[in-house]
């Protein structure tokens, strides 16, 4: 007895195909994120800044990325207004200064900062008068020819709220309400991972059943058909028992039986093909069979 060799499940090919679309979600995810780092980008780490008045506060904002050619100039910046719920525009900064000015006097109390990755703008003995909306920006500025154009230009903000002056702690506050964009999809792809690995067993479980319960039927309808084949039927499926020989008796024989279509027997007279009455018959006249007297007494 040979066996073939199982067909795949639909449910495993269906898994396969799932799996397969998660590790090509996550690899695009990966490659759009490798992307924007290779181009520049702005973030703020806190977005809320809650602060009492005559206290000090530093607005942070993180950079990444390079620039588009090599040789090109960053500059950063800062813009400022009032209106929290409006985007900064124009050329004003904090506490009255203008950007790109040829006066390189601060105000009292503000100070600009950078690193690497990093610049913040900080404030000292804050008012009413410095809440509101902090635009940070990078300039990517290409020079050719002695002219500059801007080819890219990032930005991001951050909100400063001023409470009234309390006793005690002049330390200013941060509230993040929202995850940075960038751990979103990062935690999606892990916890699509995390599921995968945790149905893996599951699946398994499922596919070993099925492959299970159609060897056993494949191997239910050999046996039978084995049986079949010792017993001489053809067909296993016709398996009834030997056809009966129906006897008669002699009373059974000689009465006319009547059709189950309704038709007259050939032995009836006048049914077609019927042999005639007197004259010949099938026999010949000389070999004709004298009735029996035992058989007229039955």
């Amino acid at each position: 007895m040979t066996w073939g060799l199982p067909r795949r499940s639909p449910l495993w090919e269906k898994f396969m195909f799932w799996f397969c679309c998660v590790l090509f979600n996550i690899a695009e995810a990966d490659g759009e994120m490798s992307h924007a780092y290779a181009t520049l980008g702005v973030s703020a780490p806190h977005l809320y800044y809650t602060c009492p008045e005559g206290a000090t506060v530093k607005m942070l904002c993180a950079q990444r990325g390079a620039t588009m050619y090599d040789h090109d100039v960053l500059k950063r910046a800062w813009l400022f207004t009032q209106h929290s719920d409006q985007h900064c525009s124009g050329r004003q900064g904090p506490r009255g200064t203008v950007i790109n000015s040829h006066s390189h006097s601060l105000p009292p109390g503000l100070q600009f900062g950078s690193t690497d990755n990093n610049f913040w703008v900080q404030l000292q003995n804050v008012t009413h008068a410095d809440q509101g909306r902090y635009c940070c920006m990078v300039l990517d500025i290409r020079v050719e020819h002695k002219h500059g154009s801007i080819v890219q230009k990032p930005h991001s903000h951050v909100l400063l709220q001023v409470s009234p002056r309390r006793n005690g702690s002049q330390e200013c506050t941060v509230w993040d309400p929202t995850p940075p964009g960038g751990s979103v999809p990062v935690a999606l792809a892990i916890a699509a991972c995390i599921l995968a690995l945790l149905s893996l067993p599951l699946i398994l479980v499922l596919v070993y059943k099925q492959r299970h319960n159609a060897q056993s039927s494949r191997r239910a309808q050999e046996l039978v058909r084995m049986d079949s084949e010792a017993h001489g039927h053809e067909n296993p499926v016709f398996l009834g028992g030997s056809p009966q020989i129906k006897t008669r008796t002699v009373s059974q024989i000689m009465t006319r039986q009547s059709s189950e279509t309704g038709r007259h027997l050939l032995s009836e007279p006048g049914t077609p093909f019927t042999p005639p009455i007197h004259g010949d018959v099938f026999f010949p006249i000389e070999d004709t069979i004298p009735e029996s007297p035992d058989l007229l007494q039955v």
